[in-house]
């Protein structure tokens, strides 16, 4: 299982952790230029599984509020009345 699948299963609190831990090891300055790089990736890398998790639920929270204002509204069928 490659890093990409590990994080893609990763919660947001457990992926904002370990980017904690990878900025506070980087900001150490004891870390060799090699494995500050792979840290940086590794970084990116749970950044984008971050702001997924908080674009999911920013999505899953104005369907509830539009549910709850009665706005709840059917998806587009392009092909509908052809």
């Amino acid at each position: 299982m490659d890093a990409d699948t590990k994080n893609a299963k990763l919660t947001f609190e457990a992926a904002l952790a370990k980017l904690e831990s990878i900025v506070e090891s980087m900001e150490s300055g004891d870390v060799p230029l090699a494995e500050l790089l792979a840290k940086f990736e590794e970084g990116n890398r749970l950044l984008k599984v971050c702001e997924s998790r908080l674009k999911d639920a920013e999505m899953k929270i104005e369907q509830l509020k539009k549910q709850q204002d009665g706005a709840v509204l059917a998806p587009f069928n392009a092909e509908r009345g052809s």
